[in-house]
């Protein structure tokens, strides 16, 4: 949890930030849910119904960078779904997010909860070809967009990852992925999603 916290310490301090399913379902459809935008900012306020906008069901778009971090700029188009599901009255949530292109496909859950201390979520993310969890990322929203960040080790060494949840409106928001092998002094965006709810 230090390293956590050392990490979002560190990304914020070095440049801004930031934050879905991961990537990331039934359906509560109440588009009059308020946005964290709404709802009072500052260190002390309550946190635990900041992802209530996205209960429901999406549609998703995700362009997905295919080699991070490599000077690539082939990116691929994917098509598919997310639902996120409510639970212990908003302090945690389900999503599960199935998108797919002509050569790749994408099976995902993630679990989010909120913890009361601190006043942060964790997202967990897996994927249905790994089958476990991943290193929880830790954030909060503030003014209507959500920052996430933690470190990883990828292809052999360590970065700095953040999730940006923003554009949040009754029917869509924007998630963004972006990775760090500077320790944050840049970042570079590797998975772009836009989702709009289904039959609002």
């Amino acid at each position: 949890m230090q390293v956590l916290q050392r990490v979002r310490t560190s990304s914020l301090l070095c440049a801004l930030i930031v934050a879905l399913c991961s990537p990331h379902v039934a359906a509560q459809t109440d588009s009059g849910e308020a946005t964290p935008e709404a709802r009072t900012s500052g260190a002390e306020r309550d946190g635990q119904h900041d992802f209530d906008f996205e209960f429901g069901r999406w549609k998703a778009h995700i362009r997905l960078l295919v080699e991070p971090l490599t000077g690539s700029d082939t990116w691929i188009d994917l098509e598919g779904t997310s639902v996120v599901r409510r639970v212990w009255n908003g302090r945690a949530n389900l999503g599960e997010l199935q998108v797919e292109s002509s050569t790749t496909r994408i099976e995902g859950l993630s679990l989010r909860l909120y913890n009361p201390q601190s006043r942060q979520w964790s997202i967990s993310w897996a994927n249905s070809r790994d089958g476990s969890l991943g290193p929880p990322m830790i954030g909060e929203f503030t003014n209507g967009r959500g920052e996430f960040f933690n470190q990883e080790m990828f292809q052999g060494r360590a970065i700095f990852v953040r999730f940006i949840f923003s554009d949040i409106t009754p029917t869509s928001f924007r998630f963004e992925q972006s990775f760090s092998a500077d320790g944050g002094k840049t970042w570079e965006p590797n998975w772009i999603a836009t989702f709009s709810r289904h039959n609002p």
